[in-house]
């Protein structure tokens, strides 16, 4: 049975509405992405921010009350501890940025180290609450690895598509995990069709990123967690800024999606500016926010941030919203930029993956250019672990030396590093 919140469909282009059906992914009018909708009445007298802060439950589950989707169950596996990542207030980031206040929410704690493990966990109980007995879906290596974790976790059965050139540990990732690989000789966006026509051929679940709804809606549970981690316990007099790198366009999506369902129930009262930030490389969306249009045209995406290097955002026309209804903006940064991010944020402990850094590197920037102040409160997410893409994170920092293993090598070392 469908949750009692869930009330079916919106679509983000013509506002058309459509009855909560299975298999709807897109707006059957206009081909736009759909949001789902949710009872506000039942919710607000179902449950509280105080009911939801009182429970005990360390992960994105807390927010069943707010999510499309019955409990799925999988208690004691990875399914089960998705989301509810730490926030960090690194001192040694506060003094490089002069900011009162900063968090870096590590997304790399989840349970595949990424930011995709809230959408694809949203996505496995969606696709048992309905039977679905295949889950498929293309990506460059985070969002298959967080599809097969969290299937692998139930035992239910994924199917990947992935470019051949993911980084090899996120392709280790997806065969570990157990699911279906199959890797294209070509990019992400090349990928993207073959799991819509699958789902379509064989009654497939399709969980593709910017065209299944459940994807926001497991996305959006971080805003929920920076609403209860931040908002909540801190006297703000200045709107929040969210930084988050920005690929697809569905992460940032998802973010605004959570913070408009707590806006609408009358739990948030200012709304926190988004911003999203691309790498000079891979910036449709980007390009279409400064051109005040939202008309997304594709790029020939080259970045060292292979989670956000994208030629066609299937999700732009909200990612552009995100940004722009909030009072937020784009940033673009260089891939040396990222590279250099990658290292600051490893002198504060936190190992993140490019387009990790990329998130940080844009609020360099964006303090650079005056867009933020430091009066500002600001959150950067760091979506995935530097783990999965240990070939980059060799390029941010200087190589290690190797020395003869005797004292006298070491005091050589040593004295020429003092000099």
């Amino acid at each position: 049975m469908t949750r009692a919140t869930f009330q079916g469909y919106r679509c983000s282009l013509c506002g058309a509405e459509f009855a909560p059906q299975d298999w709807l992914y897109t707006c059957p009018h206009d081909g736009g992405n759909l949001d789902v909708v949710l009872d506000t009445p039942a919710i607000r007298q179902q449950t509280s921010p105080r009911q939801i802060s009182a429970q005990t439950e360390p992960s994105l589950w807390r927010y069943l009350p707010l999510l499309p989707v019955d409990d799925p169950g999988g208690q004691g596996t990875p399914l089960r501890t998705a989301g509810w990542t730490p926030l960090y207030s690194p001192p040694a980031l506060k003094a490089q940025t002069s900011l009162h206040a900063l968090w870096v929410k590590d997304e790399g704690k989840n349970p595949t180290a990424s930011f995709k493990d809230r959408a694809s966990a949203v996505v496995v109980a969606r696709a048992r609450q309905i039977g679905a007995e295949v889950v498929v879906t293309a990506s460059t290596g985070n969002a298959g690895a967080a599809l097969a974790g969290m299937a692998a976790a139930v035992g239910h059965r994924a199917v990947i598509f992935a470019p051949r050139t993911a980084p090899p540990a996120k392709i280790a990732q997806l065969l570990v995990f157990g699911a279906q690989v199959i890797l294209v000789d070509g990019n992400y966006d090349n990928a993207f069709d073959l799991p819509v026509q699958a789902a379509q051929e064989f009654g497939w679940y399709c969980r593709n990123t910017g065209y299944n709804a459940f994807t926001a809606e497991g996305k959006k549970t971080a805003a929920l967690e920076i609403f209860e981690q931040v908002i909540l316990p801190n006297r703000l007099d200045r709107p929040l800024c969210v930084f988050v790198s920005v690929g697809d366009g569905n992460i940032i999506s998802g973010i605004h999606k959570g913070f408009k369902d707590l806006y609408a129930l009358g739990w948030l009262e200012t709304m926190p500016r988004l911003f999203g930030v691309q790498s000079t490389g891979s910036a449709a969306v980007a390009n279409a926010f400064f051109a005040g249009t939202e008309e997304i045209t594709p790029v020939q995406a080259a970045t060292l941030a292979d989670s956000i290097s994208v030629d066609l955002p299937r999700d732009g026309v909200r990612a552009v919203r995100a940004a722009r209804q909030t009072g937020g903006a784009y940033v673009l940064v260089s891939d040396d930029a990222i590279l250099q991010a990658i290292a600051a944020l490893g002198k504060a402990g936190i190992f993140a993956e490019p387009a990790g850094a990329t998130a940080y590197a844009g609020l360099l920037e964006a303090l650079k250019s005056g867009q933020i102040q430091p009066d500002d409160p600001v959150v950067v997410i760091n979506t995935g672990s530097g783990l999965k893409d240990v070939k980059s994170a060799m390029r941010a920092v200087t190589e290690a030396p190797v020395i003869e293993p005797n004292l006298n090598a070491l005091k050589r070392l040593l004295e020429k590093n003092l000099r």
